[in-house]
């Protein structure tokens, strides 16, 4: 069975519904959705973009730690409460991807899993040279 290399944030979510942020098996890394809570607080309040980049960040990090970086990227997906903020998401998306231009999706939700949220992303990488 090929390895698997978990990487865990320290989400409160994490334990109870018992998944991992990020997991590596092989050559392909899979980033759990993804938001701006850190500590029981929400990075970027109010701000679709600020969001957006926190959470880019905190994706960017976890893929460090399973030997992948943000040039692996092949796919994202965002879930957004209120698409009208396409804009600014994606030139937090952009600021991060402009080089690298993954596919991507985003799709408005109803709602994310704390009201204050108003974006969550997952990514799909695949680490090259392997």
């Amino acid at each position: 069975m090929t390895e698997r290399t978990r990487v865990f944030t320290g989400s409160p979510w994490e334990p109870v519904v018992g998944y991992c942020r990020a997991i590596r098996v092989g050559n392909r890394v899979e980033v759990a959705g993804t938001t701006a809570m850190k500590d029981g607080e929400v990075i970027g309040a109010g701000s679709a973009y600020e969001q957006t980049k926190s959470i880019l960040k905190t994706i960017e990090e976890a893929l460090h730690k399973v030997g992948a970086n943000l040039t692996d990227v092949v796919r994202t997906r965002m879930f957004v409460t209120d698409i009208s903020k396409w804009e600014e998401i994606g030139k937090a998306h952009g600021e991060f991807f402009k080089a690298i231009q993954p596919v991507a999706t985003m799709v408005e939700v109803k709602a994310l899993i704390d009201s204050r949220l108003l974006v969550e992303i997952e990514a799909e990488a695949i680490v090259s040279g392997e």
